[in-house]
């Protein structure tokens, strides 16, 4: 079977582990793209709770092969604890596979991001001051350190020298800060080789092997298509490309290579941190103040509240242009259960009274517009135990053939819970 990716629709958030995992079930790889750990998936199985950052979240199924393509960042530290904390509840952590391309986080980055978001003041873009953007900045410059330069301590203690020089001038001289010393920087690195050691391979041959093998791929992202570099709400972006695209580069493979892309979709909009969010409701309003309690929306790894909004579907038609969906996947339809209505946008307006029915390229003009709202009847009961189409209310099934029709993707999942049971699947209709 070719290769399939679980991509997000908005800014993060959608639930994309919980569909990752609930497909992964059926997959012999499942492969992280890119991103590091600025971004978790949280996985309830029963009564257990896992919150991932750079572990693939099929490593909760003991047959899945979960891979760490070229396109992510490392922290090898964060990586090593996630990796007891799995082992420590019982999941088998040995069969993961780390790219040895793939780029690593350092301290300075860290220091790097938080001094930067610091001196932006008001102006800073709400990173999660991880390292991320840094590292991407290094990897571009050529002048990043490579998970496999630390199978080789002496390439390894050069390189890291040669970047410290440039690195400490800017943090002393620029930042007053102290430098940072190479050897000791050096020494906890490679502490961590025979931890790491095992699990470095070369993941391009690994996922092509699975593919000419006929077997099922899946392939996961972390944050969403309008955190992507290039065709999110920059600057108020991650630092590399979510969008099922940036899978060819993050895990080397071909665009022919992927048959199916699942784009996850909240039942509303959320984004964590500054940018434009045409659909927002603000601090104190009624309804964003229930979507916020009854969907949990506060981040897996930083704990930020998430700033709530009615669904877009502008954003969401333009989400599946870029990505090419397949089919689409909904979350969180539960969460409206007690809404008496529910508003989906279907249009912006400008301070002009110019409408726009597709996402406008110019920031400034995304910055101002008004949504434009149909309002649609809710349901006003919980819906946590439909298993089928049919158990749902009709309005509920009516907001999902709204979705439907107006991007034109068929709607395949629907979740009314957070547990991997918690699931419908719709079948396309003949």
């Amino acid at each position: 079977m070719p290769g399939s990716v679980i991509v997000g629709t908005q800014w993060g958030d959608e639930g994309k582990g919980r569909f990752t995992d609930y497909l992964a079930k059926e997959a012999s790889l499942c492969v992280r793209y890119q991103g590091g750990h600025n971004a978790g998936h949280t996985i309830i199985v029963g009564e257990e709770v896992f919150k991932l950052q750079l572990v693939p979240s099929g490593a909760l199924y003991p047959w899945v092969i979960p891979v760490i393509g070229n396109g992510v960042v490392v922290d090898p530290a964060v990586l090593i604890k996630e990796l007891d904390m799995l082992e420590g509840r019982g999941v088998d952590t040995r069969r993961l596979r780390l790219s040895g391309n793939a780029h690593m986080i350092m301290p300075y980055h860290q220091e790097m991001d938080a001094l930067t978001e610091r001196y932006l003041g008001k102006n800073k873009l709400g990173t999660t001051k991880r390292g991320i953007g840094p590292t991407y900045a290094d990897k571009a410059l050529r002048v990043g350190l490579r998970i496999q330069d630390l199978l080789d301590p002496k390439i390894f203690r050069e390189k890291l020298d040669l970047v410290l020089r440039e690195k400490n001038q800017v943090l002393t001289r620029v930042y007053n800060r102290l430098p940072i010393d190479p050897k000791d920087l050096a020494d906890r690195y490679l502490s961590m080789v025979p931890r790491l050691a095992p699990m470095i391979d070369d993941t391009v041959h690994i996922v092509h092997e699975a593919l000419d093998a006929q077997q099922w791929v899946l392939f996961e992202g972390a944050q969403a298509t309008y955190l992507d570099l290039d065709h999110g709400t920059y600057p108020f972006v991650t630092s590399s490309n979510p969008i099922a695209g940036g899978v060819c580069a993050g895990a080397g493979v071909g665009p022919r290579d992927i048959a199916r892309i699942v784009g996850v979709v909240k039942a509303y909009t959320t984004r964590v941190g500054s940018g434009p969010f045409p659909t927002e409701l603000f601090e104190g309003d009624v309804v964003g103040d229930l979507l916020v309690d009854r969907g949990r929306e506060f981040g897996t790894n930083t704990g930020r509240k998430r700033r709530p909004g009615w669904l877009d579907l502008v954003m969401l038609r333009h989400a599946n242009r870029l990505n090419s969906s397949t089919e689409l996947a909904i979350t969180k339809l539960d969460v409206l259960s007690p809404l008496d209505e529910l508003k989906v946008c279907v249009a912006y307006e400008d301070d002009t009274g110019k409408r726009y029915d597709h996402v406008p390229y110019h920031q400034s003009i995304l910055h101002k517009v008004k949504p434009i709202y149909e309002t649609l009847p809710g349901w006003g009961s919980e819906i946590e135990t439909a298993e089928r189409r049919e158990d749902l209310p009709s309005q509920a099934r009516d907001y999902v053939q709204f979705i439907e029709d107006f991007t034109g993707v068929h709607v395949s999942f629907v979740s009314v819970g957070p547990e991997r049971d918690q699931t419908v699947v719709l079948p396309k209709k003949s």
